[in-house]
């Protein structure tokens, strides 16, 4: 379950990145759908999810007439599912900060590190607060949970996806919907990005998150080759 709000986080100014298997309609709003009206299946306020609010589009708000999938099957090459997508904005979005993203093979250090459980990754999304047999809730904010590092080098992960866990006091997960957020290395105030969430293995998300890795120098070789090598060099790369 997420506990915790976001800053809005993303690559610069028209280039978002997210999960391949997403849409590409962009809310650069903590409450993107806060105010949705069940009735009429749209957030007044936001324009959420059918569309961007007067007023909204290109401040916090953008549409997107160009995406591009790093190759994503549904799965069936897994581990290596390609789970990464790239969505360029129609309406540049400015910001007083953007993510960065983690430099090639930044995690690769933590497969074989003794004490990486301790390593704290922070994920964020629009997807449901709470899953259980019986009830749903979803705040529809965009909320965010740390967890634990669990494994990078498993059957499950084989060098291409991490492995969390959210489950503990003062921790959280992912949950439907969360596909394609951001996850950072390190807490709360980190725009560090490592992955984008992908899967979980339980229906009623009990804290054991999976998400594509984004320090692969296959996904930023893709990213490259899209924006060009001028606007490539514009996104921050941090070395952890």
């Amino acid at each position: 379950m997420f506990r915790f709000p976001s800053d809005a986080n993303g690559v610069p100014h028209r280039r978002a990145l997210t999960a391949g298997a997403d849409s590409a309609r962009i809310y650069i709003q903590q409450d993107a759908g806060a105010n949705f009206d069940p009735a009429t299946g749209v957030d007044p306020v936001s324009g959420y999810p059918e569309s961007c609010a007067p007023g909204t589009l290109g401040v916090t708000c953008a549409t997107s007439s160009e995406l591009y999938n790093f190759g994503f099957d549904d799965f069936a090459s897994f581990p290596n599912t390609h789970d990464a997508g790239l969505v360029i904005l129609d309406q540049p979005i400015a910001r007083s900060e953007y993510g960065s993203l983690a430099a090639v093979g930044s995690l690769d250090v933590l497969a074989t590190q003794r004490g990486r459980q301790n390593t704290v990754f922070t994920a964020s999304g629009y997807g449901l607060t709470k899953s259980s047999p019986v009830a749903v809730t979803s705040f529809r904010e965009r909320l965010m949970g740390q967890s634990n590092l669990t494994n990078l080098r498993s059957g499950l992960t084989g060098g291409f996806n991490l492995q969390t866990n959210g489950n503990g006091l003062g921790r959280g997960g992912t949950c439907s919907g969360d596909s394609g957020g951001p996850v950072f290395y390190g807490g709360f105030s980190s725009n560090t990005i490592v992955a984008v969430t992908s899967f979980g293995l339980n229906a009623y998300c009990r804290g054991t998150d999976f998400s594509y890795r984004t320090d692969t120098t296959d996904v930023q070789n893709w990213i490259r080759s899209i924006v060009g090598v001028a606007e490539f060099g514009r996104i921050n790369i941090v070395t952890i």
